[in-house]
This record gives C-alpha cells, structure tokens and sequence, in this order.
C-alpha cells in the first residue's frame, strides 16, 4: 500500500489526495493529513468520511490507529460523529481566513480630458455594421483550407484584392504574388531588417536615411537590428533627397512621399524621380510609407513612388489610419527579388495577422465599402480640419497651420523658443499633444523648427470643439508670452475640465 498520496474520491465522492510522508508515527502523520485536508478546503464541510474500518483497510493500517485520529480531530472540532450518520467534517471546521488587504495599486497619471495626438482615427467611427456584415459574407464564401494553418504571404483573397484597390487609388503597379500581408508598418520593418545584426544579414542591410522628421519608434527598430540611419533634410519641397549623393553612403532610403511626416506636404515631382534615378544608379532601395494616402483635401491625388520603379520601390500600407489600429492588417509590395527573403523571415505559417480579418477586409475591400468609408471619413476629417484652421485664423491668427492639404494632422507653427511652454501649458488645459521636436532625428543637422503637432482624427466628433478650445488656451499670444504652463492660476482638475457651452 503506497505511504502517499491515497486517493478517496470513489469513497467520499470528491478527488482528494491524503499525503501521509512526513515525520511521526502513523497516528499522528494521518491526522494531519486530514486536517490538512480540511482547511485547505478539499474536504468540505458536510463531507461524509468513510468508515473507519474501511480506510483503515485502504491505507493499511490499524482499525484503532484510524479510529484515534477520528476521535483526536472530532475531540478538535474539525469532524463531528453521530449514531445513524457517520463521521463528517464540521460545518465550521476551519477558522474563516482573514481577508488579505489587496495591495494599493500604483498611482496612474490622470488620462487627458482631450486627445490631439497624432497618427489614430476616430475610434468611434468604425464601420461596425458593414463589416459585421463583410465578415459575414466572407466567412460563408471562405474555402474549408482557409481555416488550417495560414500561408505567410497572406490570403491569397485579400491579396488579390489589394493589388486591384492599390493599383485604382495609389497607382500601385502590384501583382498578388509580390504582396506580404504583415501586421502592420512596424512588422513590415522587423521582417524587412530581421537578422542586420547576423553574420549573413537580414533581407536588408543598413546604413539608410531617413528623414529628418519622423517617427522615433522607426528609427528604434532599425536601430535594434543594428541598422545606422542618416538624416536627409528637409524644406518646402520635401526630403532633400540629392543629399543621398553628397553624404554618407547609404543602402537605402526610408520616405514618406505623399505626406512628408510630420511636417506635411508632398514630395516635389522632380525629387520622386530623382530618387528613383539615385537607387537605380547605385542598387539602392526606397522604402515608402504610404501611411495616409487616401486623405487628401485640397490637391489632386499623389500616386505612389512605387509605380516608377517597383523593382527599386518597397511599397508599405496599412489600414492602421484608414480603419483602426485594431485591425492588425498591412501589406508590403515588393520587389521580386526580396519576397523569398521576407517570406523565410516571416516563417512557413502565418502567426501574425488573423486569416479571419484578412477574408473580411479582402471583401470589405472588394464590396466597394472601404471606398465609401474612405470617402465618408475624408469628409468628416476634412470638416475637422477647417474648423481648426477657422478657430486659428479668428482667434489666433499668428498661428500658421501647416500640412493641412492632407492627412490627419496639422502642424502649428510657433515662434522659436516657444514650443515646450506650448506643450506644457496644453497639458495643464487637459490636451494630449507633441511637440515637433519629439519626432527629430537626433542626428539632424537642419535647423531645428518650433511647433505643434496637432491630432484632429482621434477625437470623437462631440468632443472636438471642446479639444480645439482648450488648444486655443494654450498658445502663444501675438506678443510671444505664453500663458502659465506651470499651473499659476490653474488647477489641474479646473484645467482639465471642459468649458461652459
């Protein structure tokens, strides 16, 4: 008969291991099993024990060895016996344990009462009903193969129709075999640049520049995989890109041609071509973000630098912006000699952006609802922004709005010295926002620009009037003095509170 570990439950009708190791006679080793047993609650109260005779016979031990400890742990309180009804554990065996006092959680910083930080859509302004509706379509229609294990490249569904919709709205010369679907922009970055640091190198090595304004977090990725940048500067006509001749040698250029980020504005033609001649010229390769194509307002659509040269071009998208950031869905077109490359970085099976969504934004796609959702919200971002530049020009006039022409954000451009007053003092009106020297590359040597970088999607749309006026409060007067961004004559909680309408 094993020393330990003895099961009961085909005896008292619940799994119960009784551990009877440990140092002490048989007595005493049994007694404290059951108590054990007991208190940590795997005997229950009400429990009915099996008789003594019979779990003497199980364990192998003497009848009055069992019959002591029953006597010893009813003598305790922890069981009760009676004529007629056996031994049972006590109603109130176990002394009730003291309630732990939780820990306090550690103090959060108050959320801002308004969110003009840049680069998120109205979150309330998903499409929820058409795409309920696309999943449900396309669940119906999907192939039983598309519920196994994912292929890498992405559904080949939502691969075809991205290469249609590109083709149409970006000008995007794209065949289905040559898109990756990814997880987003950052993703496509890690596949891109996964292994720089080996021996044998990713798909893509550095140096590459950048500009000199842009996305930190990009930078840091490149970074991590051991990739050097340098900055190109930047003017009126966008990323200085002759100066990827003059400078240090470099692999490749990260761009934003369509709307430089986050200064705004689109890459002049005659520099589009230029750097498509620079990569053909020295084997280099352009990566380009197109990361808000499809919001333009007051200027002819800005096709994709990809079209000139896709085998030069790593054309980058998503639907972070267009859609939610929810939706885990971007796509790399690329050049045919870097798909298999991306595809052993990627592995054999998709682990990164669920097949189910990808069916649902391949039909979405091609029903004609993303069409309409992006013409429904190019509308209301478009209100947005001219009611941010009418607020500017009525009640701060020497606030110049820039970038405005697309996108979904504006950059306000402040007097030199000013911006991290500015910012300070959004804070204590309860906004979220950056300021432009939060997005420069620290090795930039163009001189440094004041400014704000203003959000206008994320708001919802009852909050934005009540965002803009608490912006209003913050800037800088005509005369250059900003209000107290220290909290003289504010309290954080009046501060963050929302006007009187």
């Amino acid at each position: 008969m094993p020393e330990s570990w003895v099961n009961l439950a085909e005896r008292i009708g619940s799994d119960l291991h009784v551990d009877l190791s440990g140092p002490g006679s048989r007595r005493a080793v049994l007694i404290r099993a059951l108590r054990e047993a007991v208190r940590e609650g795997r005997l229950p109260p009400g429990t009915r024990l099996p008789p003594y005779r019979s779990l003497a016979a199980d364990l192998g031990l003497a009848r009055n060895t069992v019959a002591d400890a029953y006597a010893e742990l009813v003598a305790e309180g922890w069981l009760t016996a009676r004529q007629g009804s056996g031994t049972r554990v006590a109603e109130r065996a176990a002394p009730p344990k003291r309630p732990r006092r939780p820990k306090p959680a550690p103090a959060r910083p108050a959320a801002p009462a308004y969110d003009l930080r840049q680069g998120t859509p109205d979150a309330a302004s998903f499409p929820r009903t058409a795409w309920l509706a696309a999943a449900r379509r396309a669940l119906a229609a999907a192939p039983n193969e598309a519920f196994g294990p994912g292929d890498p490249r992405g559904r080949v569904e939502l691969r075809r129709a991205l290469a249609d919709y590109l083709a149409r709205a970006r000008g995007v010369r794209a065949d289905p075999g040559r898109i990756v679907v990814c997880s987003g922009f950052a993703h496509a970055l890690r596949l891109l640049f996964a292994g720089s640091r080996g021996a044998g190198g990713g798909v893509l090595r550095g140096p590459f520049a950048m500009e000199s304004y842009g996305l930190g977090f990009h930078r840091e990725i490149l970074a991590g995989a051991g990739v050097r940048t340098v900055p190109l500067g930047l003017d009126e006509q966008g990323a200085r890109v002759e100066e990827l001749t003059e400078g240090p040698r470099v692999r490749g250029v990260l761009l934003t041609p369509a709307h430089q980020f986050p200064t705004g504005g689109p890459l002049h033609a005659a520099r589009r071509a230029a750097v498509v001649d620079w990569a053909r010229s020295s084997g280099g390769l352009i990566l380009e973000d197109d990361y808000d194509g499809e919001f333009r307002y007051d200027r002819e659509p800005v096709g994709a630098v990809q079209g000139l040269d896709p085998e030069r071009v790593v054309y980058l998208g998503s639907v972070s912006k267009s859609l939610s950031p929810a939706v885990r869905i971007g796509w790399m077109v690329l050049p045919e000699q870097l798909v298999d490359g991306v595809l052993a970085a990627k592995g054999e099976r998709e682990a990164w952006a669920s097949v189910l969504d990808q069916l649902t934004l391949a039909e979405f796609i091609s029903s004609g609802q993303y069409d309409r959702h992006i013409r429904r919200m190019r509308q209301r971002y478009r209100h947005r922004r001219d009611r941010l530049v009418t607020a500017l020009a009525e009640r701060a006039p020497h606030i110049t709005a820039t970038g405005i022409a697309a996108g979904l954000h504006a950059v306000l451009r402040l007097p030199p010295g000013t911006e991290a007053s500015a910012v300070k003092a959004a804070a204590w009106q309860g906004v979220a926002l950056d300021g432009l020297a939060a997005f420069r590359h620290p090795g930039a040597t163009m001189p440094a620009r004041d400014g704000l970088v203003v959000g206008y999607s994320t708001p919802t749309e009852h909050a934005y009037g009540a965002a803009v006026e608490a912006l209003l409060r913050a800037l800088p007067p005509a005369d250059g003095e900003l209000p107290p961004a220290d909290g003289e004559g504010l309290t954080p909680s009046s501060a963050a509170r929302p006007p009187a309408t």
